[in-house]
């Protein structure tokens, strides 16, 4: 998710994050404009490196670039545009599979979008769907467990009667307590066990298993264990918890990944939404590094109903999120621990790979303007025959922060306790002080300020990384020179790294920028897709995205509308290499109001789910509430409000996307 949105999109403007870095840490721009001339910038076509790298087995470790090349994408473009439905490239099915409100637990009550209740929510499917991951049941690509990131939700098109005209008090007075528990179950996450039918009239259609021993509700209440350096901290004890290793509950939870030993990981983005008492805050002994965090934005008004959501009257709870979640959906009965070696900002995603040493290396962006790119490398290596010796892998390694330098390069900074810095005169009495202030760390560390990192991904064919950078708007003009990237970044960029000798664990890399994003014939906004792109081709506001295991890019947006680019947002096929590389394609389209979240293959690539988040949401000029909605997509049934739902694509007759 790229908007840091209060339950009501209409105040979405006034609560977007500010940028809370007030370092004089460089920011990307003043080194991209250092690294890379004009003429460089507008051919779109930077020199790629080769990676060299070991070729292991498995899917999730790099394979050298020096053999097969990639394929090309190969689908028939579709128009972009804006209406109250979605596309897909011709030749495809997008089939809603999963709605807001259906069964996952066997005794789901069926949606009733008049009378909601919190008993209800926690046995169906919760609302924003973003992250998606596949995990075959039987090593199998037609039948697995779908696990799904329930991010945040959207009061005024969940139930009737609420104006977000009205204004935020009269709207935090307004929400009832069963409104809010509603909205505490709508959070979370789900597990559903899907099959595609091999015979039969639904033939090559997938299907939720009806009362699948899998299926799981994770939402805003469920418990969960603390581990890692932070765990039994004082910053993370609280009267329901005194000993500072459980908790309650996962909040705004965005995008993630799944494991190779077949865990989810979770990610928790933008957790200071849901505390409230600013006046509590300001006087704490923390104020700074609340402050830094973002804590309290009191975008909910979860604390009428649950003291914990009050500074006031519970300091630490806003510590016990931010976190990175270990979930393993191959037992339901297993709690989830969030791991805390991973560090504490706002989480977009933990893109992944398993190292040529066989170590477990996470990706991380933490989403706000000018904040950083994170690396985490495990001490001990994956065992690839051997799932539980991988449980708590997690819990001991190296969590870095990057560099960007103005010549290509790059540099890791370890956010190690005592090195440095990062000492007890300047707060850091432990490690467990560093991971918790994760950002004031790597602030003393001279980290690069980034235009909102979103996704991560690592490339299994090339063992490339490519960072999603969302958009900036907040840098001024003196910050850049003329050169690019720009002031003003409305509608951001794509950064690829290449880890120096192909080890994802060492300590340096190389970058180069893969695109500029925005309309290219306006020459005012500096986009530097390939000009084979085509007029539907290009995009503003990068957020997700899928490395498929052919080794290219899709690119899931967010932001794209009437007001911004004037297109929906969608899923875009982008080129990496050879003579293509920058050119974009669109392949799906999003229903008016809704952002793209969530792509995932299965791992035979026939099929490819996508999650649309938020479908309906107003904008600057259209205000959209459950009584009058912009769109009533997928039902389109008076009286059914517009619900967020996971969509499978697959192709008419059979085989794999886009080839």
């Amino acid at each position: 998710m790229t908007r840091a949105h209060p339950p009501f999109s209409v105040l979405a403007e006034a609560a977007e994050d500010e940028g809370s870095n007030a370092t004089a840490n460089p920011t990307i721009g003043d080194l991209i404009a250092e690294r890379l001339s004009r003429r460089e910038l507008l051919t779109g076509l930077l020199a790629v490196s080769a990676v060299s790298a070991v070729l292991p087995p498995a899917r999730t470790q790099a394979q050298t670039a020096g053999g097969t090349p990639t394929p090309p994408f190969i689908f028939d473009e579709i128009a972009a545009g804006i209406d109250e439905t979605h596309h897909v490239a011709a030749g495809y099915d997008a089939d809603v599979l999963m709605r807001w409100g259906d069964k996952v637990l066997a005794d789901a009550p069926a949606f009733d979008p008049a009378h909601h209740s919190g008993a209800a929510q926690a046995r169906q499917f919760g609302y924003n769907n973003d992250f998606l991951g596949f995990i075959p049941l039987d090593g199998r690509s037609d039948h697995g467990l779908l696990v799904v990131n329930h991010e945040y939700t959207n009061a005024e098109l969940m139930f009737p009667g609420i104006d977000p005209a009205s204004g935020k008090a009269t709207l935090f007075e307004r929400v009832s307590a069963a409104q809010i528990e509603t909205e505490m179950m709508a959070h979370g996450g789900s597990v559903i066990e899907i099959r595609r039918a091999t015979d039969g009239p639904d033939k090559g259609k997938w299907r939720v298993v009806e009362d699948s021993r899998y299926a799981r509700r994770i939402t805003a209440e469920t418990e969960m264990r603390i581990s890692g350096p932070a765990a039994g901290h004082e910053l993370l004890r609280t009267a329901a918890d005194p000993s500072g290793t459980s908790i309650r509950g996962m909040l705004n939870n965005c995008s993630g990944a799944v494991t190779p030993w077949g865990t989810w990981l979770t990610c928790e983005e933008n957790f200071n939404g849901y505390f409230t008492g600013k006046e509590a805050a300001a006087q704490s002994s923390r104020a700074a590094a609340l402050k830094r965090y973002g804590i309290p934005a009191e975008w909910y008004a979860w604390a009428k109903v649950h003291d914990r959501f009050d500074m006031a009257k519970e300091p630490n709870e806003a510590n016990r999120f931010g976190w990175v979640v270990e979930i393993d959906p191959l037992d339901p009965a297993s709690v989830p621990v969030k791991r805390t070696a991973l560090g504490r900002f706002k989480h977009e995603g933990a893109g992944n790979i398993v190292n040529s040493d066989g170590r477990f290396v996470v990706y991380q962006g933490d989403d706000e303007r000018f904040d950083y790119v994170y690396r985490f490398v495990t001490r001990r290596a994956v065992n690839p025959s051997d799932r539980a010796a991988n449980k708590d892998i997690l819990d001991e390694g190296t969590l870095s922060v990057a560099r960007f330098n103005a010549d290509g390069t790059g540099v890791w900074l370890a956010l190690e306790h005592g090195k440095g810095p990062l000492t007890e005169a300047n707060g850091f009495r432990s490690q467990a002080d560093v991971v918790i202030d994760a950002r004031i760390a790597a602030d003393h560390l001279g980290a690069t300020r980034m235009d909102r990192p979103e996704d991560i991904d690592a490339s299994p064919k090339t063992g490339k990384v490519y960072v999603m950078l969302t958009n900036n708007n907040k840098r001024k003009a003196a910050e850049v020179d003329a050169a690019n990237p720009r002031a003003d970044n409305k509608y951001g960029h794509i950064i690829e790294i290449t880890p120096d000798g192909g080890d994802h664990a060492a300590g340096t890399f190389r970058w180069e920028i893969l695109v500029q994003c925005g309309d290219p014939r306006v020459t005012a906004v500096g986009a530097t897709f390939n000009p084979r792109t085509s007029e539907n081709g290009w995009f503003g506001m990068p957020d997700n995205c899928a490395i498929d295991d052919l080794g290219r890019l899709w690119v899931a947006t967010d932001g794209n509308s009437a007001e911004t680019t004037g297109r929906a947002d969608g899923i875009w096929a982008v080129e990496t290499g050879g003579e293509l590389r920058g050119t974009s394609k669109l392949f799906f389209r999003c229903p008016v109001g809704a952002e793209m979240c969530g792509p995932a293959f299965t791992p035979d690539l026939e099929t490819f789910f996508v999650a649309v988040q938020h479908p309906g949401e107003g904008g600057s000029t259209a205000v959209s509430t459950f009584d009058r909605p912009i769109t009533r997509w997928p039902d389109f049934k008076e009286g059914m409000p517009p619900r967020p739902s996971v969509v499978a694509i697959t192709r008419k007759g059979g085989g794999k996307i886009g080839v």
